[in-house]
């Protein structure tokens, strides 16, 4: 789960880390009233999308008279927003955080993600704040220091000023440093946060250290512990189809091709769109219907699966463990009729009760394409989706 910019500054302020004063809106009215309570001579006016690259897309920008701030909010708010991160579409501003100036002495980067090698907490900073880290980590690699931390101790003040030193923080603002990168430690720490980061942290021209920026991304099977976190959801800015699919605990994510699937379980999933592409056919979703799927959660998946207009074929991959095959096969002969499937539908299952699962299919009628292995149902549905016979 994502939030937004201005919802990630929050959780920074509540872990001691100085973040400017900024205020968020829903209109250009309401950016017009906050410049006025935030007062100075100097406001930016930031769209708030769960994307990166805000800056570069035209997201950002700086107002020096409350004109300004109506002018820019005004062509801000209701933009397709295009980054690195959103893709050609781009993604719709819905909403704004208008922030006071800052005096920009140094642009600093500080993240922390767990790694999954040493199976410990990294924070991560470089002098190369402001840019995209991606970029940095592969063309200059030696400007990125890395801290991995005990689980005991978490970050030291000793691990902590060393990394401030090698990015360049003078000695006058190492305690601010210090005291800024602890925070932004223990708030990924007790958020159970995936991801936490600072781009820009700042050096201000009085030596102070201030974030100029928050991202943070959490571990949703960790979201039953934070219920303050659970209600920063924007749903504007998830996907339609994968918000439903949540509704039924659906593990869904779309995908840009034409072949629906759906598998029971994460690892089956994988190989399924990895056999379907080796046979030149392209997946128009990750589908996890788990293993406790109902009739009901199987067809509630197919209604999703056809919502993407380039749908033209689906692929059912089933392996029956947990999860019976005459339960599959049900729910398959439900929603099949009930959304009166108009694309060819290949099913493939093995395991527990599978030659009733298949009896099943057999007598429904419909025009289901059986399959006995990944690969045959991966050729048959590639084909399918394509308009040759099968």
């Amino acid at each position: 789960m994502k939030i937004h910019e201005y919802q990630g500054k929050e959780i920074l302020k509540r872990y001691g880390v100085p973040v400017p004063r900024g205020i968020p809106c829903l209109s250009v009215d309401e950016a017009v009233q906050a410049a006025g309570k935030l007062g100075g001579p100097v406001w930016v006016v930031k769209a708030q999308i769960h994307a990166g690259g805000r800056g570069k897309g035209g997201g950002v920008k700086l107002a020096k008279s409350i004109d300004e701030v109506r002018s820019q909010a005004s062509s801000i708010l209701g933009m397709m927003l295009v980054t690195h991160q959103t893709g050609p579409e781009g993604q719709k501003v819905r909403r704004l955080l208008i922030e006071e100036g800052a005096d920009i002495r140094k642009e600093l980067y500080v993240g922390v993600v767990m790694d999954r090698l040493s199976q410990r907490i990294c924070v991560m900073a470089s002098s190369e704040g402001g840019m995209d880290i991606e970029a940095v980590a592969e063309h200059t690699p030696e400007k990125i220091h890395k801290v991995f931390c005990d689980p005991e101790t978490g970050l030291t003040d000793a691990e902590a000023d060393d990394l401030a030193t090698k990015i360049g923080v003078p000695a006058a603002s190492l305690p601010q440093a210090r005291a800024a990168l602890k925070g932004l430690y223990k708030a990924f720490y007790e958020t159970d946060a995936s991801l936490a980061e600072i781009n820009p942290l700042i050096l201000t021209g009085d030596g102070r250290v201030v974030a100029l920026d928050a991202k943070f991304n959490f571990d949703s099977n960790a979201l039953f512990r934070h219920p303050d976190i659970v209600a920063m959801r924007d749903f504007d800015e998830e996907d339609a189809a994968e918000v439903e699919a949540s509704k039924f605990d659906l593990a869904y994510i779309q995908l840009d091709g034409n072949i629906g699937c759906l598998v029971n379980g994460a690892g089956l999933a994988m190989a399924t769109m990895d056999t379907i592409k080796l046979f030149g056919g392209e997946p128009a979703n990750f589908l996890d219907v788990g293993g406790g799927a109902t009739a009901e959660k199987v067809t509630e998946a197919f209604k999703i699966m056809l919502r993407s207009p380039s749908l033209t074929a689906i692929l059912v991959n089933i392996f029956g463990g947990i999860m019976r095959c005459d339960t599959i096969a049900e729910g398959v002969i439900t929603a099949s009729r009930a959304v009166s499937l108009k694309v060819p539908l290949v099913v493939r299952m093995k395991g527990t009760n599978e030659q009733l699962g298949k009896q099943m299919l057999a007598d429904s009628g419909l025009p289901i394409i059986s399959a006995d292995t990944m690969a045959e149902a991966a050729e048959k549905v590639v084909k399918a989706a394509a308009g040759q016979a099968v």
